[in-house]
């Protein structure tokens, strides 16, 4: 009986496959890989690992963290075949593999939202706690939690996620408002009624198809989609204010607008903003390589703060999106697969390639400080030099999530239809269209 949940999900997949099969996009579930990459190939008797990801830049990162553990380790070197699948083929495979007993990698990247799927019944991963326990102080812990399940840590986070507030400076100072005198909401609504008279811009926009904005703002003043014990609490009040807050940044104050393209990563949006559209958004850290990449006019003009407030002395930011890295259990070398992996995401060194080679803002906190993190790079000369100094500023202000397995189909609901109706659409209040997700997901 104890697996009973793992099988739904496997029945899940298998009818996710099946309808794949029929609309002729069976090449998303099954086939070889996309990218195959081996590393530590020039080893001599080298330990072979595999390790499968759905992106294709995380590769790099184990590139470097091999290079490292070989030099240090030659008495137990490792070869890393990394295999980089589509999102989906790779999560229905793992999945199925796991089920059946073989075919699973040694080591594998899951997207926060499908890790309920692995936790479900007697999880076929391997736990990391010998290696989490001792450093986790030094870690932002809530980043651990996710992945983890009845006291056992089996993902090792990517990176923090903190949401931020990303302002444009030219178009705050314009309107005359100094970006760090907006510590609460309300002050965030008075800068932006003086953007919207005094410039050509709107204060921000507020997706339709992208709820992961709203779960921000719903994280920061402590509520979720689910309690700890796992229930839907998606029609609580706080959600519901925080919509209404939504709304009526757009509807009453009228100084958002929807965004193009619906979500902030449309080609429509990235647009937009690049030409000065609006003058603030809410994304996490990670976002930062989007404005590198679609939004170069903006270089040098972005400034990154944590989030206003709710009330004076609330959390001003929250933790968002993800990928925990876990070993399977159909690993034949389980302690090296475990060593490697508690290497790469738990060290000092991995922690800061987490920044250097991809990006990221490491869940170690210890190294914010770092003096190899200070050094100039790209992100720096886009957005100054601030930006561990402002994640310092709210390392301890970020919630722990609650991902569950209505995780995936809490946020189809919001993404399909609450948004929509809600602010797009104007049909339903916050209230009915959050009653109504609730009983949706609830019946499911």
């Amino acid at each position: 009986m104890k697996n009973n949940k793992f099988l739904l999900a496997l029945m899940f997949g298998l009818i996710a496959i099946l309808l794949m099969a029929c609309s002729g996009e069976g090449s998303e579930t099954s086939g070889d890989a996309e990218e195959t990459q081996t590393m530590g190939d020039d080893v001599e008797d080298a330990t072979e690992l595999t390790f499968w990801t759905f992106t294709e830049l995380h590769n790099d990162f184990y590139a470097n963290a091999v290079d490292r553990w070989n030099e240090e380790n030659p008495d137990k070197a490792i070869k890393l075949k990394a295999e980089t699948y589509p999102y989906d083929q790779m999560h229905n495979n793992l999945l199925l593999a796991l089920q059946s007993g073989e075919g699973a990698p040694d080591i594998v990247d899951v997207e926060i939202s499908r890790f309920p799927n692995y936790l479900a019944g007697e999880p076929q991963l391997l736990p990391m706690n010998e290696y989490v326990e001792p450093v986790i102080d030094d870690f932002v812990k809530a980043r651990f939690e996710i992945y983890s399940k009845d006291g056992q840590y089996y993902g090792m986070p990517t990176h923090v996620g903190a949401t931020m507030m990303y302002y444009n400076t030219e178009i705050m100072e314009e309107a005359g408002v100094d970006i760090d005198s907006i510590e609460t909401w309300d002050d965030y609504v008075e800068a932006g009624k003086k953007v919207v008279e005094n410039t050509d811009a709107m204060m921000t926009t507020v997706p339709t198809g992208d709820y992961l904005p709203y779960w921000s703002l719903v994280s920061q003043r402590g509520s979720d989609f689910t309690n700890a014990e796992g229930e839907l609490t998606i029609n609580n009040q706080a959600n519901i204010d925080t919509l209404q807050f939504q709304h009526d940044l757009v509807s009453k104050h009228e100084i958002a607008e929807l965004t193009p393209g619906g979500e902030p990563h449309a080609e429509e949006f990235y647009s937009y903003m690049n030409e000065g559209g609006a003058a603030s958004l809410v994304m996490p850290m990670w976002y930062m390589g989007r404005f590198l990449d679609y939004m170069p006019d903006l270089s040098g003009k972005m400034a990154i703060r944590p989030l206003p407030a709710w009330e004076e002395g609330g959390n001003r930011s929250a933790g968002m999106g993800g990928t925990g890295t876990v070993v399977t259990n159909q690993t034949e070398h389980p302690d090296l697969a475990r060593e490697f992996l508690a290497y790469a995401k738990l060290s000092e060194e991995g922690n800061i390639d987490l920044w250097k080679v991809l990006g990221f803002d490491p869940p170690m906190w210890t190294v914010w400080e770092d003096p190899a993190l200070q050094e100039d790079n790209e992100y720096f000369d886009y957005f100054s030099d601030e930006i561990f100094e402002t994640l310092l500023s709210v390392r301890e202000e970020i919630n722990e999530l609650h991902i569950t397995e209505k995780t995936p189909a809490i946020a189809q609901e919001i993404n399909t239809n609450v948004l929509d109706s809600v602010l797009r659409q104007e049909s339903q209040t916050p209230e009915e269209a959050l009653n109504a997700a609730q009983e949706a997901v609830e019946n499911q």
